[in-house]
């Protein structure tokens, strides 16, 4: 449990945005051989970096780059400009000045295609440092020789049908081949090192990749636990060890794209009396037992697939499946005992059928004394 300004902050870190993600496929008619250029850590010595994104066309018919806008004048772009005929590739190609300091970047580019509804989010991420760290400077988490920046990942929105792809730099911090496998692997998720085995004190990528299930909907962890030189070995940060197995996070929801505008007008809709329940003040330790009402104002059956709550001891009652013009309600138990004193927020997260409406948000909020 976190105060309200930081758990607001990492629910949007968690749920917002679009997926950083490798091939890409959108509504039919795209693939991305990326939707992420990571540059790493580079120097701002270094200058202006560039990077290409390629998208092929899938349809049937010619496909155009309406327009290319860049999250800030820091970034230049430049895009194909002519219809791109099927199966042929066209391009979006980008300069970032590198000027703004020794800091963490991440640029988007927002894509309007035509025949695709909803804009695509090319995002161009890295380090800049002012000046040269080493490798044991910038890779503080050691699995034996295996030098990583963190254990958990972010693979972002997965819907079904898709698989969700992305990738973060490793290195190897000894003076020999470092060869890295992987055991334990949770179904659905595939991962590699590349180039494998490492060069000594060479730097490689490892690559994740999330395929979506219809049995995992939600927020989902999936897992793996790395061998180095055929050995298992407990993660170090500062001293400290920190786990055998690395995480990345993924958020499962329902895939609309192949509904015509009639049927997504046909499907529920929700309509909930109140987004937010306010305990008001308890002392820790109290139980909140939080009911949320509402109308199903469409005209298929509205069915949650899935709640997520992020309070560590809660529950959630059952959500019924309603038909078009009927009410339902459900009620969500937390547990108060050991969360932190002041104003509190308890976000649940509901991932539901409703294209209008894939994923809910409600709050729990109050003051624990």
């Amino acid at each position: 449990m976190k105060n309200i300004a930081v758990n607001l902050l990492c629910f949007m870190l968690l749920i917002s945005g679009s997926a950083a993600n490798a091939q890409e496929k959108v509504g039919n008619i795209a693939e991305f051989d990326k939707t992420v250029y990571d540059f790493g850590d580079v120097m701002l010595s270094d200058g202006p970096l560039s990077c290409t994104f390629n998208v092929k066309n899938i349809s049937q018919k010619p496909m155009l780059i309406h327009s290319v806008v860049t999250s800030c004048g820091c970034t230049d772009v430049k895009w194909t400009r002519e219809p791109v005929m099927p199966g042929k590739s066209g391009s979006i190609s980008a300069v970032y000045t590198n000027d703004e300091g020794p800091y963490p970047f991440d640029k988007s580019l927002t894509v309007y295609i035509s025949g695709i509804g909803k804009p695509v989010i090319l995002r161009l991420r890295g380090i800049s440092h002012e000046k040269q760290l080493s490798l044991e400077e910038m890779y503080t988490i050691r699995f034996g020789s295996l030098g990583m920046k963190e254990t958990e990942m972010k693979c972002g929105n997965l819907e079904q049908g898709e698989s969700r792809s992305d990738e973060v730099t490793v290195v190897n911090l000894s003076s020999s081949p470092l060869k890295v496998d992987f055991t334990e692997v949770s179904p659905n998720l595939s991962i590699r090192v590349t180039p494998n085995p490492v060069p000594p004190r060479s730097t490689a990528k490892l690559q994740f990749s999330v395929k979506s299930d219809r049995s995992l909907w939600g927020k989902n962890w999936y897992y793996a636990t790395p061998t180095v030189n055929g050995k298992k070995y407990q993660a170090v940060e500062n001293g400290k060890t920190a786990g055998n197995r690395i995480g990345i996070y993924a958020f499962t929801k329902e895939n609309f794209a192949a509904m015509s505008k009639e049927e997504r007008e046909n499907g529920s809709r929700p309509i909930f009396d109140s987004s937010s329940f306010s305990f008001g003040k308890i002392k820790a330790g109290t139980p909140v037992d939080a009911t949320f009402e509402f109308k199903n104002t469409g005209k298929a059956d509205f069915k949650v697939f899935k709640a997520d709550v992020d309070a560590e001891h809660s529950s959630v009652g059952e959500i019924p499946t309603v038909k078009c013009g009927y009410d339902g309600s459900f009620k969500v138990h937390v547990d108060t005992k050991g969360m932190p004193a002041g104003e509190t927020l308890v976000i649940v997260t509901l991932t539901t059928n409703s294209p209008s409406r894939p994923i809910v948000n409600l709050f729990i909020t109050g003051y624990i004394e």
